[in-house]
């Protein structure tokens, strides 16, 4: 609420309070002799109520001076992700309130953020000096202490707050990095394991704890947490997912799960599953020093890749030896067709692929262009891979 919105509101309730209704007087004592019976003509007024008092009026806020302006704006540039601006921000505001701690502290988050990690490392101590007990930014401090791979400060800090607060997980989290980077693997891993106690759901911390048991050469525990991560859609969790499915390390080989698992995490841009999913492509083709039998078993792999795809459609009714793509079209659905049509050819199917080379040459009467650059940037790939010859 504004100041000046917040002075109307009060003033309206003083005068509300000061138009409370008073009942009106008692009409005068009956002037009959004791004992005699007394005659009204009209109802008994009731005893007049004084009003309550009208509460206490709060002192009106006093106006925001320039400093703290600059701070409130600084602190908003900061939610925008408008580091620069935001460190401007806070700069003046020091400039005119020198101790003023919400500005020295938010511009050394901006600094930190910025990468500035001197700059920022003595504006965050300066804050504590005068604020020793502002555990946001003591824990910045330690971030920036991270950055730097001061370990033994970065770990004081946190072990600081931790005594304070041991449930401040993100302290938890950062103290296993610092306790990794001390060479500490048992130590992270414990870490680890504490955040994941307070809350399973932290798939960064999972992700964290699998790479630290792998590591430790414990692979089925490695593994299971890769997948647990993995299902919570953690992208290089997918990825090392599949690697541990596709090498059978600490689980069973299941090479068309780690088909599945790579496709999702190149999907989110992971370029080592992309590139897994090109080495197999190679195998699957003959190409390379692989036996027949791995080559049939990436052949396998992919077409049980495919299978699964209908899964993603129950709508979709299966027709013959097609794929899901290509069923999509036939339903007029192209802008869904055209990134399943892509997996499919991505796994192998040489309809999907003539298709997709049909839809960028052509389009899709009425729904979709031609020269689609989701389609141009598949067909680019396969050639890049020599399964295609090169876009003209």
């Amino acid at each position: 609420m504004t100041p000046t919105v917040f002075r109307l509101l009060l003033l309206l309730a003083v005068a509300v309070a000061g138009c409370a209704t008073v009942a009106p007087p008692a009409p005068p004592a009956s002037t009959a002799p004791s004992g005699a019976p007394i005659t009204r003509t009209e109802p008994i007024a009731p005893a007049p109520i004084a009003p309550a008092p009208a509460p206490p009026v709060p002192p009106l806020p006093a106006p925001a001076s320039p400093a703290q302006i600059a701070v409130e704006h600084g602190y908003a540039l900061l939610t925008r992700g408008e580091m620069s601006s935001a460190a401007t921000a806070f700069r003046e505001a020091i400039r005119l309130q020198p101790d003023l701690v919400p500005a020295r502290a938010g511009l050394g988050r901006a600094l930190y953020a910025l990468g500035d990690l001197d700059a920022a490392l003595a504006e965050l101590r300066a804050t504590l000096r005068q604020q020793p007990d502002a555990t946001a930014v003591r824990l910045t401090l330690a971030h920036v202490l991270v950055a730097r791979q001061d370990w033994p400060a970065a770990r004081a800090e946190l072990e600081r707050i931790l005594a304070e607060q041991p449930e401040l997980l993100d302290a938890r989290y950062t103290l296993g990095v610092v306790r990794y980077g001390q060479g500490d693997t048992a130590g992270a891993i414990d870490a680890y394991r504490r955040v994941l106690a307070a809350d399973p759901r932290q798939p960064d911390a999972r992700y964290n704890l699998a790479l630290l048991l792998r590591l430790d050469r414990r692979d089925a525990e490695a593994t299971a947490e890769f997948l647990t991560a993995a299902q919570a859609g953690h992208p290089l969790a997918e990825y090392f997912a599949g690697a541990a499915l596709a090498s059978g390390l600490g689980v069973d080989r299941d090479l068309a799960a780690a088909v599945t698992w790579w496709f999702r995490a190149a999907e989110q841009g992971v370029t080592q599953a992309e590139e897994a999913l090109a080495q197999l492509r190679q195998v699957a083709l003959g190409r390379g020093r692989r036996g027949p039998a791995e080559r049939q078993a990436a052949q396998q792999a992919f077409a049980e890749y495919r299978t699964v795809l209908w899964k993603e459609f129950p709508d979709v009714a299966r027709d013959g030896e097609d794929g899901v793509g290509s069923a999509l079209l036939r339903q007029g659905r192209a802008r869904e067709a055209v990134p399943v049509l892509i997996r499919e050819a991505a796994a192998l199917n040489e309809a999907a692929q003539r298709l997709l080379e049909t839809i960028y040459e052509r389009g899709v009467d009425g729904e979709l262009p031609a020269r689609d650059p989701r389609v141009l940037g598949y067909l680019e790939a396969a050639a890049a891979e020599g399964r295609r010859p090169p876009i003209r």
